[in-house]
């Protein structure tokens, strides 16, 4: 066997290895894909799409392509994860009312506000927006951010965008990593340009200061803020929790009525939470909280959101408002973390910190950006000089030229005067080739230099660029000697981009009472709760019920008298026990069709079966008879179901067992059994014991091999009572009285 030396077992704890893996594995997630980069405020699928349009030339001025495209190519050079993550991050950076400044232009349906989402990649197409191209993407070909090799060394990729303005704090940002999530609300850009020349003039500038510029969030869904005061100490600690209202306007209607009309809603209420919002407040009124609303219409669309709420006349519309703003999202939370990657780490920022980790990395695209253009102003400037010292001695470099057997041989004389094999005309003109001195650069652009280039014209305009050379080279060391001159260069940029970009603020920043909304006390009142052999239930007025009493009492499988307020218990053969609100019963009229109980509560129709069923109330004061299919019994005090949860075990069954019958242990003396087999055993209630409804119970009746219980009834006087069986009437009397746990007669019809 060959074994090779170089090759080592390491013993490592698998603990070990797990804890390693999964902190690689969260490090990959924060870094690589959940949070964005303070400097440009991007993700990396963000950036990496963003990138890939513009390396596939889809400009702002230029048609636009295919989503798929878009994606394909962004997956296969830069993103190797999933497409729908790509396409979905850049439907988000393309839907304005997402993003307080979109960066991607999209063509086709890209959502909607109300949650719609948008159409498959092979149907929209998209380009970069303008504000993308010349504040995220100019100078890439200047050297101001280090590029790094994608995810299959083929191609290179920027680690950084040369975003010009502070992107994080403009389209904020939200994600979800391990262990940690971001949460960063937009804001104005305006504000933010300002508030960052605020920091650029005094870098000791409060945070509080700070937001006499950038007055807080600025949600592109409007809204208002309403705990200002509040919002100094979330900036300066980047966390924190802004109230959010939407904006509701009264309108005059017809006849003397109001109308309340929503036209901003908050930020959080964006996509599937504005029909929830419906929702809400048709339960509002269904469940009689208010009566002052008739009609609810949602009449949203592309100009802006308008949902209408038609009122009653004389409507309380500021109660109204109140109970909008407190029962529904109408007033919401934004939760703030400003998490984001800065120096290769995450961390949680304040306002003032994003902005000084934005100017670093301005100073950092700034001073690489001018190096590179003095690097090349430089070498002009060589070239400029060689070429105006060549127009004076031309006669002697066409003489040089022509003399030349090679390029090496005139070129070696232009740089170092080596004049050996060259053939002149006088001796004059080799001793005047011996002086020449130009440099590399020089020798080749005069090799290379045009004979128009002589003109006269040609060679003023030549004078001319070499004087604006001088002037740029002079501006570009200004601005990298000087902070001030640099400052200066940066503040420029950023009053050029808010002049183009910048809009009205849509958000309202204000200090607002909470909303006080005083629920009326429900009046009590006596109503009875009917179920049909469907289990569809509702509720109606005592004197409809009189009115309708025999339809109803042969149309419904249950009839309970109960208060308004009170709990429906719903006992099932599984040994549970649901509990229904009355209020949430629909009432109305007697030929109303009900709704499932189903739908109300926790009961499931399809997988259990109703065995008993009362009102919490009167369950309180009575005591209650189990059975069970295995043949036990025990009685529970009514007063243990009295629980606030709307589902509980109401008792303990064994395995293979079911509830055959629930029983008011106060309806009858006596117990009658009967079994499948037809079985009969009956016997005093007063050998039932009391137990907790966590208890199995005690044996009732002794079953033989293969019966079951099938049905259990209480006998008050057995010289009168009858019981049917197979469709025949039986007295109870023709059933002996024994004792619990005997075997029982089996009778003779």
């Amino acid at each position: 066997m060959n074994i090779n030396n170089d090759e080592k077992i390491l013993h490592t704890e698998y603990s070990e290895i797990m804890q390693k893996s999964y902190i690689d594995y969260a490090m990959s997630v924060i870094i690589s894909r959940a949070l964005p980069d303070v400097r440009d405020g991007l993700k990396p699928v963000q950036r990496r799409t963003l990138y890939d349009m513009y390396e596939l030339g889809i400009r702002y001025d230029r048609p636009y392509r295919k989503c798929a495209r878009i994606v394909g190519d962004t997956m296969g050079k830069y993103h190797p994860h999933g497409d729908s993550s790509i396409y979905e991050a850049l439907v988000v950076m393309a839907q304005d009312f997402k993003k307080g400044l979109p960066l991607v232009d999209g063509h086709g349906n890209f959502g909607s506000i109300e949650g719609d989402g948008a159409a498959a990649m092979r149907y929209t197409e998209a380009r970069l927006a303008r504000v993308t191209q010349e504040a995220f993407l100019t100078d890439l070909d200047k050297n101001v951010v280090d590029f790094m090799p994608n995810f299959d060394e083929t191609e290179k990729e920027p680690s950084v965008l040369p975003v010009r303005i502070p992107n994080l704090l403009v389209n904020g940002s939200d994600g979800i990593a391990v262990g940690m999530a971001t949460s960063i609300p937009p804001h104005n850009l305006g504000e933010v340009i300002d508030g960052v020349k605020a920091y650029m003039a005094n870098s000791q500038i409060t945070t509080k200061e700070l937001m006499h510029y950038i007055k807080g969030p600025d949600f592109p869904t409007g809204g208002i803020v309403t705990n200002k005061d509040e919002l100094v100490q979330i900036y300066e600690t980047g966390q924190g929790k802004i109230r959010l209202r939407g904006k509701v306007s009264v309108e005059k209607g017809k006849g003397g009525r109001e109308r309340l009309v929503i036209s901003e809603i908050p930020y959080t209420m964006i996509g599937a939470n504005i029909g929830k919002f419906l929702n809400d407040v048709y339960a509002l009124v269904e469940s009689k909280k208010t009566t002052d609303i008739v009609d609810i219409s949602n009449q949203s669309s592309k100009e802006g959101i308008r949902i209408v709420l038609e009122l009653r006349k004389n409507a309380d519309t500021n109660q109204l408002i109140n109970m909008l703003y407190k029962k529904t999202r109408l007033e919401d939370t934004f939760g703030v973390n400003m998490l984001a990657v800065a120096d290769g780490r995450p961390e949680t920022l304040g306002l003032k910190s994003i902005i000084e980790y934005f100017l670093d990395f301005q100073f950092e695209i700034a001073t690489r950006k001018y190096r590179t253009l003095l690097a090349k102003e430089l070498e002009k400037k060589e070239i400029q000089e060689g070429l105006i010292k060549a127009c004076d001695v031309i006669d002697l470099i066409i003489e040089i030229l022509r003399g030349s057997q090679n390029l090496k041989q005139a070129k070696d004389c232009l740089v170092n005067g080596i004049t050996e094999g060259i053939r002149f005309k006088t001796k004059a003109s080799q001793k005047a080739a011996a002086r020449l001195h130009f440099t590399e650069r020089q020798a080749s652009a005069i090799l290379e230099m045009r004979l128009y280039k002589l003109i006269g014209l040609e060679i003023k305009a030549l004078m001319s660029e070499h004087e604006q050379t001088q002037k740029n080279i002079a501006s570009y060391e200004d601005i990298l000697e000087n902070h001030a001159s640099m400052s200066k260069v940066i503040q420029k940029e950023l009053d050029q981009i808010k002049k183009a970009y910048a809009r009205p603020r849509r958000t309202a920043v204000e200090n607002a009472a909470q909303a006080v909304y005083e629920e009326k006390k429900l009046e009590e009142m006596e109503v009875v709760f009917l179920m049909d052999r469907f289990g569809y239930c509702k509720c109606i007025d005592l004197s409809t019920y009189e009115r309708n009493r025999e339809a109803a009492d042969t149309e419904n499988k249950y009839i309970l008298r109960c208060m308004n307020t009170d709990k429906i218990a719903i006992f099932t053969d599984t040994g549970r026990m649901h509990l229904l609100k009355v209020m949430d019963i629909p009432f109305g009229r007697f030929r109303d069709k009900g709704t499932p109980a189903d739908n109300l509560c926790n009961y499931d129709s399809a997988g259990e079966r109703m065995i008993y069923i009362a009102p919490l109330g009167t369950l309180r004061t009575s005591r209650l008879l189990f059975a069970s299919a295995r043949g036990y019994l025990k009685i529970v005090n009514g007063s243990e179901f009295d629980v606030i949860k709307r589902t509980i075990a109401a008792t303990k069954l064994m395995d293979d067992d079911q509830v055959i019958a629930i029983l008011p242990a106060d309806s009858g003396k006596n117990v009658l059994l009967q079994t499948k087999g037809g079985v009969f055993l009956r016997f005093s209630l007063d050998e039932v014991p009391e137990k907790k409804k966590g208890a199995i119970g005690v044996r009732g009746i002794r079953l033989s091999d293969g019966d079951t219980l099938e049905a259990a009834c209480l006998i008050a006087n057995p010289s009168e009572d009858t019981i049917t069986y197979k469709d025949k009437v039986i007295a109870a009397s023709r059933i002996r009285l024994s004792k619990r746990d005997t075997k029982g007669t089996k009778l003779r019809l």
